[in-house]
């Protein structure tokens, strides 16, 4: 299928023949007839991606502090690869369509195929919407105009935080698109509106779009005598700028205690004496409103409910969609130009331009669209040799590409065959850049590939299990990214899959990279035939919001199952042994809206004797090294500090060495490929994969529970 593509390397905005997304549980699958560039979000998108390196960095310091303090903690080198790898990235451009239902996930019940909905969806012939983020297109309004929805609720969101009444003057600043439909929402409200903007034609369509007046630059004066010299009651801010300059005219003409909502962009630097004197209130608006980048809303299909949020993000495209019926948003009067997909460079050239006004830019797609594909060929870079085995690929999140892929990139003796992610875009882009065969959005075209030997799993956490199961039964070695599984269930699936196969069970290795680091290995060398050990892991792990999908344990099992079990790992590896007795304590709650399970002490007994207690803190200085580990027994002791100084005491005397910050990532992969070419044992043995797995989630329990937890099969749940 065709999508609209900003590199954001080459700076080329393209489009792309990508395979058709996966629909899921609380989605839907649209086929596109129209969807309407938003002119002043998409152009500041393009044109930051085509801006010099330099440029990139004055515009968005924040990534450039995000950067050194990476440098800071990961090494140059790490960081400059990662760097490089983020800007060859491809995103999808767009967020306003409107199309027909093909498919419904199982949690969907409010729309069936045949639907005609406008979604919240980016530019493509084929697109998964949120249930939460599509509204159904009443009768008597087409699909091109319904394309305007999803931006008209921006326009409706600004105006509802306004506050405004019957007869209440508005000034709306800034008469682009979203700027016109402001217009037309305020003067359905009852509302008398003042428009202002640099170019005279946008105040020209303001007046015909419904506008009491509208002028271009027009000066202070003009605005206070409109509002019969009171000042407006409220300023609704639509421009696109980085001046002040759309502020400070706001507070000049705004009345006391009146209202300004910023929906565009602007200068923040909120002059202190205007709003002081007339006590003004300002408002910054989220977007298509509340719901909007809340992963409940967005991802889970979670509703709020109606008493609580009278016009939530969905409920907003409905009444923009209920006022086009009304005839009382007649957006096709805004529409400039149309272009079919494939001219949509020609679209994207018209609004970074500026050589001319326009207002709505539509894209159409052809009706006649075939079958979603679910799988498209892309160009390998060789054809494989005899006895070369092939990886496929599940998940190509953000540490699939900038950490799995380079590292077996260097490592060679293998070829690329699949790709696979849910939307099929990432597939595509990563795809072509590093000589894959094919990209899909059905996990079953490389599970039932002849010329994949093995399964690379990086998918969130909620799907490792599913996955493992699947590709060991269809024969494929698998190597997954950390956790295996995040519930005692999950485990016992594992357990099932490898007696059934038996002797049949092809290569199966966990990402616990951790275990195969050079400082790892000196460790373990030094304290060789030597046990029991007692072992201190200190994890000062960064600070994630509550939010973010690695605290939900639904997703990714919470932070203890899909990041301390690195810890627990090499815990495991040093002393040579599997856990038996587990027991963990967290802080307590000290009334915030912070978790508490990634401030947690996690002891361990372990088979051999040796004892080992994981501290994994969140919430400290950025700048503290975030790894130290101390190893105590027969007469010895080692240390290591953030994966390069190695200290190793014994006889009175002191060995250092150095790490080189090396979490040992390409050695785990190239001990894995090698597995898979000769045979023989696994890279880390199945005893200490579950006992690594069973430690985190019996860690989870104890902290439930608040009793220790001994090696026992654990509740099946």
């Amino acid at each position: 299928m065709k999508q609209i593509v900003q590199e954001l390397g080459t700076g080329m905005t393209r489009v792309a023949d990508v395979p058709a997304p996966a629909c899921g549980e609380a989605q839907v699958l649209v086929s596109t007839r129209a969807s309407l560039i938003s002119a002043g979000t998409e152009r500041y998108v393009v044109d930051l991606a085509r801006a010099s390196l330099l440029e990139k960095a004055r515009r968005r310091p924040d990534q450039v502090r995000r950067v050194l303090e990476k440098v800071r903690t990961e090494g140059l080198r790490n960081t400059l690869e990662q760097v490089r790898a983020k800007l060859e990235d491809a995103m999808p451009l767009g967020y306003s369509a409107a199309g027909i239902v093909v498919e419904c996930g199982a949690a969907v019940q409010e729309f069936k195929p045949g639907d005609r909905i406008a979604a919240a969806v980016p530019h493509a012939a084929y697109a998964v919407a949120s249930r939460n983020l599509c509204a159904r297109i009443p009768e008597g309004v087409s699909l091109e105009a319904a394309a305007y929805a999803p931006v008209s609720a921006i326009a409706m969101e600004g105006a509802r935080l306004a506050r405004l009444g019957l007869g209440e003057s508005v000034l709306v600043i800034g008469l682009g698109l979203i700027g016109q439909i402001a217009v037309a929402l305020l003067k359905a409200q009852g509302c008398r509106v003042f428009g202002i903007d640099i170019d005279p034609a946008k105040a020209a369509r303001a007046r015909e779009f419904g506008a009491d007046a509208a002028e271009a630059g027009a000066p202070a004066e003009l605005v206070k005598a409109f509002s019969r010299g009171f000042g407006v009651d409220a300023v609704v801010i639509t421009a696109a700028t980085t001046s002040n300059q759309p502020i400070e005219f706001a507070a000049e003409v705004a009345r006391a205690r009146g209202r300004i909502v910023l929906v565009g962009v602007a200068g923040l630097n909120i002059p202190r004496p205007p709003f002081f004197a007339k006590e003004l209130e300002f408002t910054v608006a989220c977007s298509l409103g509340p719901g909007r980048n809340d992963p409940a809303y967005e991802e889970k299909g979670i509703d709020y409910p109606v008493g609580f949020a009278r016009w939530t993000a969905q409920r907003n495209m409905e009444a923009c969609l209920d006022l086009m019926a009304a005839g009382k948003l007649p957006v096709e009067r805004l529409t400039t130009d149309r272009f079919a997909i494939d001219r949509a460079a020609e679209a994207y050239e018209l609004i970074t331009s500026g050589t001319r006004t326009h207002f709505g830019v539509l894209l159409e797609y052809p009706e006649g669209t075939p079958a979603p594909a679910r799988r498209v060929a892309l160009k390998p870079r060789s054809t494989p040799a005899d006895g070369v085995p092939g990886l496929s690929l599940i998940g190509a999140g953000t540490f699939a590409r900038l950490v799995m892929i380079p590292s077996l990139e260097k490592l060679g003796g293998f070829s690329w065959r699949g790709i696979a992610t849910a939307k099929g875009l990432t597939a595509e882009h990563t795809g072509v850049a590093k000589g894959f065969a094919y990209a899909t959005t059905d996990v079953d075209e490389v599970l039932n590939d002849p010329g994949t030997t093995a399964v690379l799993i990086a998918t969130r956490n909620d799907e490792h299990a599913r996955l493992v199961v699947r590709a060991l039964r269809a024969g494929k070695h698998v190597f997954v990214e950390k956790p295996l599984c995040i519930t005692p269930r999950e485990l016992s699936d594992i357990e099932d899959c490898l007696a059934a196969l038996g002797v049949r069970t092809p290569t199966l290795s966990v990402g616990f990279n951790r275990r195969f680091a050079p400082a790892t290995r000196r460790v373990r060398d030094h304290f060789r035939n030597i046990g029991p050990l007692s072992i201190l892991y200190r994890f000062a792990a960064a600070p994630v919001p509550l939010e973010h999908w690695t605290q939900d344990p639904q997703i990714s099992g919470g932070r203890i199952i899909g990041e301390a079990c690195h810890a627990i790992d090499t815990c495991v590896a040093i002393a040579g042994s599997p856990p038996v007795k587990v027991y963990a304590e967290s802080v307590a709650k000290s009334g915030d809206a912070q978790t508490t399970d990634d401030r947690v002490f996690i002891t361990m007994r372990h088979a051999n004797g040796s004892t080992s207690s994981v501290w994994y803190q969140a919430g400290g200085d950025k700048a503290f090294p975030p790894e130290r580990i101390e190893v105590i027994g027969g007469g010895r002791v080692a240390t290591v500090d953030h994966w390069e100084a190695i200290e190793l005491w014994s006889g009175g005397r002191l060995e250092r060495a150095d790490g080189g910050r090396d979490k040992g990532h390409r050695t785990e992969l190239d001990v894995f490929l090698r597995a898979v070419r000769e045979g023989g044992s696994w890279p880390i043995p199945w005893e200490e994969l579950r006992g690594t797995t069973w430690a985190a989630l019996a860690a989870m329990q104890s902290l439930r529970h608040g009793e220790p937890v001994w090696s026992e099969p654990l509740p099946i749940i």
